[in-house]
């Protein structure tokens, strides 16, 4: 799968003629592919839960996991890299205390 189509300054990439906020360039990659797994994982889960409650939370997860990415919350761009890696990891220490991620 290509790689989406970003503004020229790196902030924004262009699914299908919208803008969407672009994951945070530089996080850990090891801490992205984590957050990404669960995002995934939290999407699954709203599509699969069996009441609004379930939905509901499944839908925080999501939110938090975009959060961590750099998607949603405070612009990335305009936070400390300091404040950037400390969001990523206080929104996956929160994921993995509500969805730990599978055993290996």
């Amino acid at each position: 799968m290509a790689a989406p189509e970003r503004t020229d300054d790196g902030r924004w990439i262009i699914v299908d003629g919208r803008r969407w906020r672009a994951e945070d360039p530089t996080l850990d990659a090891d801490a992205a592919a984590r957050l990404r797994s669960h995002l995934g994982r939290a999407r699954s889960a709203v599509r699969n839960a069996g009441d609004e409650a379930a939905r509901e939370a499944a839908r925080d997860r999501v939110q938090l996991a975009k959060e961590g990415l750099g998607e949603r919350g405070d612009l990335w761009w305009e936070l400390t890299l300091d404040e950037r890696s400390g969001r990523a990891a206080d929104r996956l220490a929160a994921l993995d205390d509500l969805a730990p991620p599978p055993a290996r």
